[in-house]
């Protein structure tokens, strides 16, 4: 068998495995890359050397460590609680406050963080009020993913993009932060629509709210303060990170040592609040996407993309944006993501048209794309899996009957960004 053949034929077996969550995704992962290299389809030394993006990695474990600390001062509680007091127990601006929050940390932290910390408070406020939690869910599952899609750092998709691509954070906030705030705003308006009926506001909202104090959530101050000073500092670095010549991983892991330093927490204890599973997941996926691109197989795909497109380079962005967008409602948009990037850049060698379009169309979809099924970004599997403990279900069919057709309005919206701004 020719080793495209065979690469091919492990990666869609390993993809199957992901995609239905049968088996641990990192663990069918590693398996999948060690197996590449057993067989000899790629070396152990490029696996290493060439194809594992050890930014990326470094990036994600330093970013993980520092919100590992912030999350142990109870900001995130104090904000969404604080949040409910403001709206004096109307639903619907409890669900726009819940949202923004959400979006505003997802564009500086791991989304997937931020739902983690976001969904307990958001339950908790729910049965309070005595109001449906599910759309206060469905509603910051899409606050999330569309927040990290505004920043380089907000969405695993855009951290990929950003890193092998060498596009700065300073890129992605100039052509998706405006995109991604109109798409919240009109996603916002929607759900108000949508939900008006089950989140009427009564006079016993005002009341139960009596029972609800954010003065004791913040635990530790100093800690509050320490944390957000050091975040501070690591997104002025991500923002200038060409200017003084660092990488977005040297940054993130900075930023990690000089806050375990300053919070006194045993590292051993912090170590612990970084998300290992995923971790050694984007390295089994680095090696097996390194053996696809080894064998030519990205080659054959970009050269089917171009003929499919006939080199018409509007018609390609927005193939790349619809194909990564329902794509990644049904798919992990990781390794989607990740399979993207060398076939556009493979695209752009064989065909010379200009690619820089391409990877904002790749950002969009991909991000914006998770939002369509509830099993299409890990922010959303996160979220309902919370939501079922508590016992309150969220189908897959309830998930896509509403998040669907909103996926797509965003979507649309996204074609007709792309070729106002770019063409």
């Amino acid at each position: 068998m020719q080793s495209y053949v065979l690469a091919s034929v492990i990666f869609v077996i390993i993809y199957i495995f992901i995609a239905t969550e049968k088996v641990n995704k990192a663990a069918i992962a590693i398996f999948g890359a060690v197996l590449m290299i057993a067989l000899g389809i790629v070396s152990q030394e490029k696996a290493i050397e060439e194809y594992i993006d050890f930014n990326t990695i470094f990036f994600l474990i330093g970013m993980m460590i520092v919100v590992g600390i912030l999350k142990e001062s109870g900001l995130f509680e104090y904000l969404a609680v604080k949040s409910a007091k403001i709206s004096k127990g109307n639903p619907i601006v409890i669900m726009v406050l819940l949202s923004i929050i959400t979006a505003f940390f997802s564009a500086f932290l791991d989304n997937v963080t931020t739902v983690l910390l976001i969904t307990p408070v958001m339950i908790y406020i729910a049965r309070k009020l005595n109001i449906n939690p599910i759309p206060l869910a469905i509603t910051v599952i899409f606050a999330s993913n569309i927040g990290g899609t505004a920043t380089m750092i907000g969405d695993p998709p855009n951290i990929l993009i950003g890193s092998q691509v060498k596009l700065d954070f300073i890129e992605f906030a100039n052509n998706l932060s405006l995109i991604s705030i109109f798409i919240l705003i009109v996603t916002i308006f929607i759900f108000s629509l949508i939900y008006k009926n089950d989140l009427k506001k009564s006079k016993s909202n005002s009341q139960l709210l009596e029972g609800l104090s954010e003065d004791n959530l913040i635990k530790d101050n100093k800690l509050l303060i320490k944390s957000l000073f050091v975040l501070f500092i690591a997104i002025l670095g991500f923002i200038f990170h060409s200017q003084i010549h660092l990488e977005s991983a040297t940054i993130a892991l900075f930023a990690a040592a000089l806050l375990m330093i300053l919070s006194g927490f045993e590292p051993v204890k912090i170590f612990k609040e970084v998300e290992w599973e995923t971790i050694f997941f984007f390295i089994g996926l680095f090696v097996m996407v390194g053996a696809l691109e080894e064998t030519g197989v990205i080659k054959m795909l970009a050269e089917k993309l171009l003929s499919i497109t006939n080199g018409n380079e509007i018609v390609t962005a927005i193939s790349i944006l619809w194909l990564a967008a329902i794509a990644s409602a049904f798919l992990d948009n990781i390794p989607f993501t990740a399979t993207m990037i060398p076939l556009i850049k493979i695209t752009g060698e064989i065909s010379g048209m200009d690619i820089y379009p391409f990877w904002w169309a790749l950002a969009l979809g991909a991000c914006l794309g998770g939002n369509g099924t509830s099993i299409g970004a890990s922010a959303n599997v996160v979220t309902i899996g919370m939501l079922k403990e508590e016992g309150i279900n969220i189908s897959f069919g309830k998930y896509l009957k509403i998040g669907f057709p909103v996926m797509l309005i965003s979507i649309i919206i996204s074609t007709i960004y792309i070729v106002l701004r770019y063409y």
